[in-house]
């Protein structure tokens, strides 16, 4: 659902002009040194982008889907590291809080997500708990007035520079599954937390993960998000928001390596002629085109769905799965109609096809969408 169209074409007018000024000449930048330049993080947060999806109450300009979507696809035009330092603030970082958190802990940590003054990140995904996620052993015991937290968090996103934790924990070790699980707002100076080292991946340098280690960490029990064993449904309703967005990423992703391919065909001459002229070129760009839309389509029609109020699991995970596939299959096409120069570093095709990888893993394996979708349609749910 658009609001307001005249305002949202203004917002993303502003936000492809700093894509194209501002991201895309620092990208090679970013992905030498690994982190985010200082200059840009402030620009960042001036534009209000920390705060995109937080309620304007406290302080965002609380987009709906559809309008988030728009502006995903815009981010994705540039070096996913960049989208990286803001996303957990609007997506997996602040979401548990805006679905399930009370009012004094909207008031005290959103205003502060939303200015960029402090920056968010969820912790779910263990040494032995990913696409299983009920399967984690973090525990959260209580004791008076605190939860005492142990447990390590894995491949965390923004951890390195985070103010505080979305943590998953096992209150009732007797449940097994999902039921067992809390959400609690876990602040970096709270005593017995440790951080790993900076993981080296594949791509995305720049977008910081490492472990987080509880021992002992004692987190007063007002920082529960929703009531206990709420968690993990919070958590689901979290990533399903978080699924739609990475679509509209991906999407926003296979444009720019489609323009970036397309150019270079323009200007590439073989046999006397630009090999855009030569029809199996035609047909790698067409289909990346054709996918594309496809794939826009369906983030754009899932999200209005869930700004009406539809359920929309099948959906969301529909559209996850065909989008960050597609730009794998994209991003392949792309590096093949650049040829040598394609497996060049100094071709941005060359760091975007190792970028990208990660979309089909994150957020819900490829796998695990299948999943989701199949147990949706036997269930009979939409």
């Amino acid at each position: 659902m658009i609001r307001d169209q005249e305002t949202l074409n203004q917002l993303i007018t502003l936000i492809d002009r700093f894509v194209k000024e501002r991201l895309i000449p620092r990208e090679s930048e970013l992905a030498e040194s690994g982190s985010l330049p200082e200059d840009i993080l402030e620009e960042m947060k001036s534009m209000g982008l920390f705060g995109l999806t937080i309620p304007e109450e406290y302080g965002g300009l609380g987009l709906t889907m559809e309008e988030e979507i728009e502006v995903a696809i815009s981010l994705g035009k540039t070096s996913p590291a960049f989208r990286s330092i803001m996303g957990t603030n609007n997506g997996i970082g602040s979401a548990a809080i805006v679905f399930n958190g009370t009012e004094e802990q909207k008031k005290k940590y959103l205003p502060k997500y939303a200015s960029g003054e402090w920056i968010s990140c969820f912790c779910l995904t263990e040494p032995e708990a990913g696409s299983d996620a009920a399967a984690l052993k973090t525990t959260a015991v209580r004791d008076g007035d605190y939860y005492i937290i142990n447990g390590t968090k894995r491949y965390i996103t923004n951890a390195k520079v985070a103010n505080t934790f979305n943590v998953m924990a096992r209150t009732n070790p007797s449940i097994k599954g999902a039921r067992g699980i809390s959400s609690f707002i876990v602040e970096k100076d709270f005593k017995g937390i440790t951080l790993g080292s900076v993981d080296k991946k594949m791509g995305q340098a720049g977008s910081m993960t490492c472990d987080v280690i509880f021992e002992d960490c004692r987190v007063p029990a007002k920082n529960i998000v929703g009531a206990e064993g709420e968690g993990f449904i919070t958590a689901m309703k979290v990533l399903d928001r978080g699924r739609l967005h990475i679509s509209g990423v991906s999407v926003g992703v296979a444009e720019r390596l489609i323009s970036d391919a397309l150019d270079y065909a323009m200007q590439r001459k073989q046999f006397g002629q630009p090999i855009a002229e030569q029809q199996l070129i035609q047909a790698m760009l067409a289909d990346s085109k054709t996918e594309t839309y496809a794939a826009k389509c369906m983030t754009l029609e899932t999200a209005r769905k869930r700004d009406k109020g539809e359920n929309v699991s099948t959906e969301s995970s529909a559209s996850k799965l065909f989008a960050t596939e597609m730009v794998g299959r994209v991003a392949d096409r792309c590096v093949q109609i650049h040829g040598g120069a394609g497996y060049m570093a100094e071709y941005a095709v060359e760091r975007f096809y190792r970028d990208v990888r990660l979309f089909r893993l994150y957020e819900g394996t490829s796998q695990i969408q299948q999943l989701i979708i199949a147990k949706n349609m036997i269930k009979g749910v939409n």
